[in-house]
């Protein structure tokens, strides 16, 4: 019988991996919620990216990337909304708010990391994660 060997990907399959991106959102929602954001949308998609929430908080749109990790052995999990990945969510927020004639609005960038653990979820909003980047 031949051994197993890893792809690379911590958390072993890209199943996994999806499964543990749609529960990180499914907590993060749940958060922002209990935290009075309104949600307008998830998993938005345009030919620049993807942002994976969409929210009003009071009269802002919030662009709300959200990251998990199961351990540090990788980094935090803000650690991974890199230049390049904030480059391509400023391009999808920009798009989102010309489609929707909303360039008049104040608009902002968030981050939601969850730790999960076998005690459970910690998750941590970072307002103003960053600026848009060109």
């Amino acid at each position: 019988m031949a051994a197993a060997t890893s792809t690379g990907n911590p958390s072993g399959s890209r199943r996994n991996t999806r499964h543990m991106g749609t529960k990180g959102e499914d907590s993060a929602l749940r958060f922002l919620k209990h935290r009075g954001y309104r949600i307008i949308q998830r998993n938005y998609r345009c030919r620049f990216g993807e942002v994976d929430i969409i929210a009003a908080d009071g009269d802002i749109i919030v662009f709300i990337e959200v990251k998990s990790r199961t351990s540090d052995a990788f980094g935090r999990p803000e650690e991974a909304v890199v230049t390049r990945k904030q480059q391509r969510i400023s391009q999808t927020a920009r798009h989102y708010l010309a489609v929707h004639d909303l360039v008049d609005r104040d608009a902002r960038f968030d981050v939601v990391a969850i730790h999960f653990s076998p005690g459970g979820e910690t998750v941590e909003l970072i307002q103003d994660a960053f600026e848009p980047v060109q």
